[in-house]
């Protein structure tokens, strides 16, 4: 794509989305174009559109963002348009979504910003982006999606749940990665969520949700999800990992159930003959938070070349978490807790400029994470964090 096609579609939509509600007005408005125009389209979404309405926006943001990069944008269309094809989307499909989103965009800029110049920009633009989405769904010759039953459901928390699901096929993914999930009590809403563990030989994946406050996914499966549901889950995606035989240290860092992925990451690596040294950071509110420190601890205890570092806002736990009454159990492994906000101790412990860093968290406690160790010296192409939508 060349360089007047990219400044072109960048300064429409940044045009388009500084306005006052901007973002949440384009997002109404595409969907109400796209199923005003395309009926029969509204099937494949469900009921309640303010997930998807907001995704939408900072998806198409993020491919903004990476249109003159195309070593990093092409490989994630391409995930994405093997994740569609749980939708049963076809070229059909993606012509009705462009030209609705151009529709949109065209309504908002206005004749002034929305030349023909402009039209053609966006035209060739979606054009390259679902050309390289069908493409990749085409070659693709894994499921569009796979089955899986539910053999454990354990509440850690009040509001967090452990959850292993056995799949019915194997399913190829990088420790790392996340997957799209679509659980029975909420049908057509899928939410991204990441294996805890590595691929085993029995094909169970174990995820941790924790319930957000007016959330409609992550709630019922905290608070209604048995054993033997039968969950669908879409291909993999996401770019986290560690590649075999790398010599650069490894900064990772996670708060809540972040953690997954980066745990997910730490089991294959003790399968190795050699790591780098690891430094991971885990971070909550409240010492209940850190929920998975058992786990960590005996991967510490057992792999001199991980250091765990546990972080808190506050050493006192809420006033509605139920205490056991047994002391807080001791964990060796482990390096002393802090406390304070995760992204300034993580940056205060440093210097990091040699680390290859990893965050994993809210987008909020990622960007001022990433931000921290900008400012403290850490290059930002060697942070990485998974798309904030």
């Amino acid at each position: 794509m060349d360089s007047r096609t990219v400044a072109l579609m960048r300064t429409t939509f940044k045009a388009v989305a500084a306005e006052e509600g901007g973002p949440e007005r384009l997002a109404r408005s595409f969907y109400a174009i796209l199923f005003t125009d395309h009926p029969h389209i509204r099937d494949l979404f469900p009921a309640a559109l303010d997930a998807q309405r907001d995704r939408l926006v900072k998806a198409i943001g993020f491919v903004i963002d990476r249109l003159e990069e195309p070593g990093a944008l092409l490989p994630f269309l391409a995930q994405l348009g093997r994740d569609h094809r749980k939708y049963g989307v076809t070229a059909e499909h993606y012509a009705a979504v462009g030209e609705s989103l151009q529709a949109a965009l065209r309504g908002y800029a206005g004749t002034e910003l929305w030349t023909d110049e402009v039209e053609r920009a966006w035209r060739a633009g979606i054009g390259l982006i679902a050309e390289t989405m069908m493409s990749a769904a085409e070659q693709e010759d894994t499921p569009p999606y796979w089955t899986g039953t539910v053999v454990e459901h354990r509440a850690v928390l009040s509001n967090l749940s452990v959850v292993r699901v056995r799949l019915d096929q194997a399913m190829r993914f990088a420790p790392g990665q996340y997957v799209s999930v679509q659980i029975p009590a909420r049908p057509r809403m899928w939410r991204y969520l990441s294996p805890a563990t590595p691929p085993t030989a029995d094909h169970e994946v174990e995820f941790h949700i924790r319930a957000v406050s007016g959330g409609w996914v992550s709630p019922a499966v905290v608070g209604h999800t048995r054993v033997g549901d039968k969950w669908l889950l879409g291909a993999p995606m996401g770019g986290l990992g560690v590649p075999r035989n790398t010599r650069r240290k490894l900064l990772m860092v996670a708060c809540g159930t972040g953690i997954a992925p980066l745990r997910a990451q730490l089991m294959a690596m003790t399968q190795r003959r050699s790591n780098p040294k690891v430094h991971l950071f885990v971070g909550g509110h409240h010492p209940c938070d850190l929920y998975d420190l058992p786990a960590l601890n005996d991967l510490a205890l057992a792999h001199k070349w991980l250091t765990v570092v546990p972080v808190v806002e506050s050493d006192e736990n809420p006033w509605w978490h139920c205490e056991s009454g047994e002391p807080e159990p001791a964990y060796p492994g482990l390096a002393e807790r802090r406390v304070g906000q995760i992204g300034k101790v993580v940056a205060a412990a440093g210097p990091w400029p040699e680390h290859d860093v990893q965050i994993v968290g809210s987008p909020s406690m990622v960007q001022t994470t990433k931000f921290r160790l900008m400012a403290a010296g850490t290059p930002a192409e060697h942070i990485r964090h998974d798309p904030l939508f």
